[in-house]
């Protein structure tokens, strides 16, 4: 993997818990929305998109003002 800048966008996997709506879609370029959901456990949904920091600090933002926790952020890879 390269290195990280503030101005290149990068693939990152967001996963919060339950099920966000697919209007979460419309909301960044390219941004896929998967939900899981296994037995006796709550769903999860998880955000996938290529995204530069600044989209990325802004999708963060709309999440917390929501009151959702993260489960986890993950680089995937570079652009």
């Amino acid at each position: 993997m390269g290195k990280l800048t503030l101005d290149r966008p990068v693939i990152y996997q967001i996963k919060v818990p339950g099920q966000l709506d697919a209007s979460w879609v419309e909301w960044g370029e390219g941004l896929a929305i998967t939900i899981t959901s296994e037995a006796n456990a709550p769903s999860v949904t998880t955000l996938t998109g290529r995204l530069d920091q600044a989209a990325l600090q802004g999708l963060l933002r709309r999440l917390y003002g929501l009151g959702l926790p993260l489960i986890s952020l993950q680089w995937v890879e570079r652009e």
